[in-house]
């Protein structure tokens, strides 16, 4: 027998009303979020916030002073884009329940979302170094190492 168009109605506004719930609390969080990764030299440490900007650089044991403005550079570049890709999966895990369909209500068929095209092919790639420890990334020698990637 199926179910009255009252009853699934109001399974369909229920289950509505706690998606808002979760997505105005999932955006308070990623409001919140900023990532850190070290560059695999260890020289420098970018930090990023929600929208993958760049907040932070820091030199580390003064490691610069011995490297080319190249190395420097590519240091830099490294450090931000891998503390941005971090970011933007962390953005994509978070929302990743919102793009699913309904178990409960079939007519809700969930959303697909193209997260190569919004944050290019680099978030999709699997990243063996993917271990975050508040909010910094680790790399996953250090873990093996048991250091922090506190300097």
């Amino acid at each position: 027998m199926t179910e009255p168009l009252e009853k699934r109605l109001e399974k369909a506004m229920a289950e509505l009303q706690a998606a808002q719930e979760a997505v105005a609390r999932t955006e308070r969080e990623l409001r919140q979020a900023s990532f850190a990764v070290l560059s695999s030299d260890r020289a420098v440490r970018a930090r990023v916030g929600p929208q993958g900007e760049l907040t932070g650089i820091e030199f580390l044991e003064n490691k610069y002073r011995d490297m080319s403005p190249q190395e420097l550079a590519a240091s830099v570049l490294e450090a931000a884009n891998a503390a941005r890709v971090k970011m933007n999966r962390h953005v994509m895990k978070a929302m990743a329940p919102f793009t699913e369909p309904s178990s409960d209500v079939p007519e809700l068929k969930g959303f697909e979302v193209d997260w190569e095209r919004i944050f290019g092919p680099e978030v999709l790639r699997e990243d063996d170094e993917d271990t975050v420890h508040g909010g910094e990334a680790t790399p996953a020698w250090r873990d093996a190492l048991g250091e922090d990637g506190e300097d």
